[in-house]
């Protein structure tokens, strides 16, 4: 059984049709990109695919259940989601932040315990932040409050990570080590990873399928080598692409040389 079935799956709002006929499957452990120009339903789909957002028609389903037919509470407890904005520069602790991630396992009437505590500081040590677990939320950079939330996420214990842009606004370094770190995670635990990028050779590198949107359809789906194409990038970006191996991982990589208009 797959971890994750997208089965024809539309949205539309009014005469808008952002998402037509969208199927794929997941297997569990596995790291998946979605990616596409700007307006081609990326972030829409993810927001369908966590529960966030009904579709118009067709289903999710999440380890053979309809993603719509489950508890809330039940689905964090399996589920994280990362949206595109991150964490909110709030007057809240690091620690308490991370903390909160816990909450899916706790019941309605039960308190932090030994167990939860562990979890946090260990998360902490492991993304590099625990330096920072006193400070505030809105004292840190971009880079640091993305680290935070992957950490909320990591003592979530999910078995299926969601990332909206996970390195919008971020500087390489940073958006190297965001993904590092998620990668480092998925060895660890074989979780399953589904992320919208918008930077194709960051997408090449890190996910292991690519799902290609264009104007709300799936315009190619399969690996960095099958979907990163001259002829298929020329046509949905508009855009003429040099595509050159990478020196150490042999991801294709993309060199832009001009627009085509």
């Amino acid at each position: 059984m797959y971890m994750l079935t997208v089965e024809t799956i539309s949205k539309q709002y009014g005469e808008n049709n952002v998402l037509r006929n969208i199927s794929f499957k997941v297997n569990k452990g596995t790291t998946v990109g979605i990616i596409g120009p700007n307006g081609s339903g990326k972030s829409t789909l993810l927001k369908i695919i966590s529960g966030i957002l009904p579709s118009t028609s067709g289903f999710v389903n999440f380890e053979g259940t309809n993603i719509q037919q489950l508890k809330q509470k039940d689905l964090a407890r399996k589920m994280a989601v990362l949206s595109q904005n991150g964490l909110e520069p709030m007057p809240i602790s690091v620690y308490d932040t991370v903390m909160m991630g816990r909450y899916p396992h706790l019941k309605w009437y039960q308190r932090v315990g030994a167990h939860d505590v562990e979890k946090v500081q260990e998360v902490l040590y492991l993304t590099g932040i625990n330096h920072l677990q006193d400070q505030l939320l809105d004292t840190l950079s971009g880079g640091e409050r993305q680290r935070v939330a992957i950490a909320k996420a990591m003592v979530q214990e999910p078995e299926i990570l969601l990332l909206d842009e996970p390195t919008t606004y971020l500087d390489i370094g940073h958006q190297l080590n965001v993904l590092e770190l998620v990668n480092y995670w998925k060895e660890k635990t074989a979780l399953t990873v589904v992320m919208v990028l918008h930077d194709l050779n960051l997408a090449s590198q890190f996910c292991e399928q690519l799902i290609l949107l264009n104007e709300g359809e799936i315009e190619k789906i399969g690996s960095s080598n099958e979907v990163i194409q001259q002829d298929i990038l020329e046509k949905v970006y508009e855009t003429i692409p040099e595509i050159v191996t990478h020196p150490i991982n042999q991801a294709p990589q993309i060199l832009l040389t001009g627009n085509l208009h």
